[in-house]
């Protein structure tokens, strides 16, 4: 029976690469919806969906996603919002019967302070990082569902905790934002400003992993299949590179990259945010998958697909 596939979020940054990554695959039974079509915040609405179209896979990707700023400044609206995207989609996922989900939430779920590097069993062990808590309490709460819901209804869920993403249909919107997409937006328009300084927040000290997207819709595919021969005996996945890289040094490399040669200047007035995030990978290593784009790659590749954006 060819697997009906419900992508929630196809049109995010981990969403469209998931559907690059199932049609590479050959899966033709892709059920997509815009927010326009189906409103995921909407009870009704998702339950009526499920109850028309018994996706027989969900990759959950759909979310209220942002950097530093968003997070501190939208806390309820980051909260709220993927609270009710995950239950919505999780509950219905149970009444009408979905063999395989998998959850995407995020390495910010894990305490600021967190040993590094951060292992699936640190999850609650200490306090989080003030400036997105909301947003992260929100992703926790989507684990801790998932979780339950295994226990108690029987299911074979899977929840996978990606680093900091960026790749092609990244948000380069400077209010909302990432780190890297950010970075590559600023040295762009500086470059074409006859090479303008570029302001960048904080001190340039704190240690970050990324992960090229399409690697980590690679490793959703991989829990997937995994799942369906039932062979995956965790719920929670970290997905990483396995390396880290200060914010000065990802900030010199994009740089290089995009071209531009005029000075960085820090403001370390502005917050840094978690001091390092590293994950560690080895649950998923262990059954056999890790990432493979190097982050110089990663990036000219974004870069490449950003300048090709028709708004450019």
């Amino acid at each position: 029976m060819t697997p009906r596939i419900f992508v929630a979020g196809h049109r995010g940054l981990a969403g469209s690469a998931i559907v690059r990554a199932l049609r590479q695959r050959g899966e033709a039974d892709l059920l997509l919806r815009t927010r326009q079509e189906l409103d995921l915040l909407d009870q009704a609405a998702v339950m009526a969906f499920f109850a028309s179209e018994r996706p027989t896979q969900v990759y959950l990707a759909a979310a209220k996603v942002g950097g530093i700023h968003a997070n501190n400044v939208q806390r309820g609206a980051f909260l709220y919002e993927n609270l009710i995207i995950a239950a919505n989609i999780i509950e219905a996922a149970r009444r009408y019967g979905t063999a395989k989900l998998l959850f995407l939430g995020s390495s910010c779920i894990y305490p600021r302070m967190c040993p590094q590097p951060m292992r699936e069993e640190h999850l609650l062990t200490g306090a989080l990082e003030p400036t997105n808590e909301p947003y992260a309490i929100a992703k926790i709460a989507g684990v801790k569902l998932i979780e339950s819901y295994n226990r108690q209804y029987g299911t074979a869920w899977l929840s996978a905790m990606p680093t900091n993403l960026y790749g092609p249909n990244d948000n380069y919107d400077l209010e909302t934002s990432h780190v890297l997409p950010a970075l590559i937006r600023k040295f762009h328009e500086a470059k074409l400003a006859g090479n303008a300084p570029v302001a960048l927040w904080g001190s340039g000290t704190p240690l970050r992993e990324f992960l090229f997207v399409d690697d980590l819709a690679e490793a959703c595919c991989f829990l997937m299949e995994q799942a369906r021969a039932g062979d995956v005996p965790m719920d929670l996945y970290n997905v990483g590179s396995g390396h880290e890289v200060s914010i000065a040094d990802l900030a010199r490399l994009i740089q290089g990259i995009v071209g531009h040669r005029g000075d960085i200047r820090w403001d370390p007035s502005k917050p840094d945010g978690t001091p390092r995030k590293l994950l560690d990978t080895s649950r998923l290593a262990e059954r056999g998958w890790t990432a493979r784009t190097p982050l110089a790659e990663g990036i000219r590749r974004a870069y490449e697909a950003f300048v090709a954006q028709p708004s450019l």
